[in-house]
């Protein structure tokens, strides 16, 4: 655990596959999950509207088992914002939510 899915618009920046190795290495390097549970992915989209003078987009979604501190949270979010945000100019919208999974009702095999 987590899930890191990285949606984004076809043209990025950015090769897809650095990207996703780039967020996989800033998702680790929080300290907050064991390295070896750690799965990113990234769906990219053909089809989307966005704002005017708006190129494309990035956003993330963190998937964490419920049980991490606000500060936590905001630690890994901010992580993941500052990492594509280095790849991006103004022209990307970026943004970053983080999910908590319910441990009740997640399930995996």
């Amino acid at each position: 655990m987590p899930h890191i899915i990285i949606e984004h618009s076809e043209h990025l920046p950015i090769l897809p596959q650095v990207l996703v190795e780039r967020v996989h290495k800033a998702a680790i390097a929080t300290d907050l999950f064991d390295p070896t549970t750690v799965k990113t992915r990234a769906p990219s989209y053909q089809h989307y509207a966005l704002a005017q003078n708006i190129e494309g987009f990035i956003h993330i979604q963190a998937h964490i088992m419920e049980g991490r501190s606000t500060e936590q949270k905001q630690k890994l979010s901010e992580a993941l914002l500052n990492c594509i945000a280095t790849y991006c100019d103004t022209s990307y919208s970026l943004s970053v939510h983080v999910y908590d999974l319910l441990p009740e009702i997640y399930r995996k095999q």
